[in-house]
């Protein structure tokens, strides 16, 4: 039973995650009841963390990332370490230029604030690691899986780090009311908060994996599917219920429109970049497919937590994300599509 909802929630998620939103944008109660569930405080090397809801659904993510690595494929990853490197680069160097230039046209925008929202937004976006859903649609498309892996658990593992330095790059870029906004996310999203929340619960699964015996693991996969899968449900409908009401209230289609079109630009611009990059290094077609998958997908659902948690007065805030989210999952279904075919049209042929 486990088995046959776990396969017919991952082969419809992108309607399912459509479904969330529009139920969001409908009836936001239960979705702002889930965000605003605490269970107090922790006190780490002197900074206080509390504790909610969505971070533990945020840290059970993490936590099954790492329970579904296989250490076969990690030791491999020694054999692409330039590759590693030149991607984990262009994740970062790569949003930058774009929402750089993105920023210098919005000025012409007639509406500044708005401008302001997707800067912060984006910024929230190209600052998160790999999404952990990167390795599922590389293994679905026959790429390597191994770097895929490597990619999403080395930009985790550096996260406490990069993030903070994307973010107060961003800052550099917004006028000075949301250059605080970004700074004070940044400070949120520190060393400790990104450690407790992403890294730990990462290192955590990894280890049961190295401990648990394989047959047990892929008897309970498909039960650990499922929960990722309602997890994340669960997180894009809470997220989108603190914004959607709001931008459907407000009529403000032009917003949409052009937060649509923008967060569409970035995310084709990091799948293209990934092609570009594994042309630059020559390497195969399954290193390549991982590369696009990598580089154009973010783990946004992090960057909604962090939205929800310092945001929460200034909701458009979470528009670019929801929609990258959107966006970066119906990319990687035409990407998935277009290999797809490729390898039926070879069959076909007999090459």
């Amino acid at each position: 039973m486990f088995l046959a909802w776990s396969q017919f929630i991952h082969h419809h998620l992108l309607w399912f995650l459509i479904g969330a939103y529009t139920i969001s944008a409908i009836w936001p109660a239960a979705g702002l009841w889930i965000r605003n569930l605490t269970f107090g405080d922790l006190q780490i090397f002197n900074e206080k963390l509390y504790v909610s809801l969505l971070l533990l659904l945020l840290a059970t993510l993490m936590f099954n990332a790492g329970l579904g690595v296989k250490t076969s494929h990690l030791r491999s990853l020694a054999q692409k370490t330039w590759v590693l490197l030149a991607g984990l680069t262009a994740n970062l160097i790569i949003p930058m230029a774009y929402i750089f230039l993105v920023t210098l046209i919005m000025r012409l925008w007639y509406e500044p604030e708005e401008a302001q929202y997707i800067l912060v937004g984006l910024a929230l976006v190209a600052a998160m690691p790999i999404a952990g859903a990167s390795t599922a649609w590389a293994q679905n498309s026959n790429g390597n899986l191994a770097l895929s892996l490597g990619l999403v658990l080395a930009s985790t593992v550096l996260s406490p780090v990069l993030t903070p330095i994307a973010l107060s790059v961003f800052g550099e870029m917004a006028t000075e009311e949301y250059e605080r906004v970004i700074h004070t996310l940044a400070v949120y999203g520190s060393g400790t908060f990104l450690s407790l929340w992403i890294v730990l619960p990462s290192l955590l699964g990894l280890a049961v994996r190295f401990v648990v015996p394989e047959a047990q693991l892929t008897a309970i996969m498909p039960f650990i599917k499922l929960i990722n899968s309602v997890v994340l449900l669960l997180l894009n409908y809470s997220n989108g219920s603190v914004s959607l009401p709001q931008a459907v209230a407000d009529r403000d289609y032009d917003f949409l429109a052009v937060t649509l079109a923008i967060t569409a630009g970035l995310c084709i611009t990091a799948f293209s970049s990934g092609y570009g990059l594994s042309r630059l290094f020559k390497v195969d077609k399954a290193e390549r497919v991982s590369l696009m998958y990598g580089l154009g997908m973010n783990n946004n659902g992090t960057g909604l937590v962090l939205a929800s948690l310092v945001l929460a007065a200034y909701p458009r805030v979470m528009v670019p994300i929801i929609l990258y989210n959107l966006v970066q999952h119906l990319v990687a279904g035409g990407v998935h599509e277009v290999i797809g075919r490729k390898v039926e049209d070879r069959k076909a042929t007999g090459i």
